[in-house]
């Protein structure tokens, strides 16, 4: 098994096989606690402009989504899995579109097979990963904005692979270099508003699901479903 760990939007435009795009802060983690909580369908686009039509034509559809971390205007939802705490979306499809993770998922046209990737469901992908046996594994860190690197996400690609390899990883190390750095905004009270305190521990419960996000091609729009493993 090969397995390659990308960057950024460009990482998505070349990977290939089993493809994970990561996104800890916040997508692919906003998305597990989405089905979480019983939500039928997710559907990921790049497109905000698409996610407005898609609400006008089915206005039972949810719309969940930010750009540079803030709610977009007429959206029911921003990207903060605090945020769905106290919510019922039982049953219901909601549409995302992120500044990172739907970025990748949009730019991954040689992947084989698309995952959504956070630490929640990590030791599930590589499970899943481990089951399929590909040739090649592509861990695809979206980092902030899908332009610049970020330590969650590498933190996340690197933990997979040391699952498929199976090494030892310390990831208690890690967790703590993230909250100095890339995480640091969510102890910032000045930018608690958009990035709540709450939405760091919820994203970094490490393989607390047991299930993956797998890409399903078979409709006019590409859909995430939820696959228990």
């Amino acid at each position: 098994m090969n397995i390659n760990i990308l960057h950024l939007v460009e990482g998505a435009k070349k990977a290939t096989g089993i493809t994970v795009i990561i996104d800890v802060f916040r997508a692919f983690s906003m998305e597990a606690y989405l089905f979480s909580k019983g939500a039928r369908k997710v559907i990921p686009i790049g497109d905000a402009e698409l996610a407005y039509k898609l609400k006008k034509e089915n206005p039972d559809f949810v719309l969940a989504g930010e750009r540079g971390g803030k709610i977009l205007p007429g959206f029911d939802l921003g990207n903060s899995p605090a945020e769905l705490l106290d919510m019922d979306i039982s049953g219901k499809t909601v549409v995302h579109t992120t500044s990172a993770g739907t970025q990748g998922v949009a730019n991954a046209h040689g992947a084989d097979e698309i995952l959504g990737g956070s630490l929640l469901t990590a030791k599930a992908i590589a499970r899943y990963i481990k089951e399929k046996n590909p040739a090649n594994v592509s861990l695809v860190c979206m980092g902030y904005a899908g332009v610049s690197e970020t330590e969650e996400d590498t933190l996340c690609a690197e933990y997979i692979k040391s699952l498929l390899e199976d090494k030892p990883f310390d990831m208690e190390s890690g967790i703590e270099l993230v909250k100095r750095t890339s995480g640091a905004k969510f102890f910032d009270p000045a930018q608690n508003d958009v990035f709540p305190e709450k939405d760091f521990g919820l994203c970094t419960r490490v393989g607390c699901f047991d299930f993956v996000l797998r890409l399903c091609k078979d409709s006019y729009l590409p859909y995430m479903e939820k696959i228990v493993i």
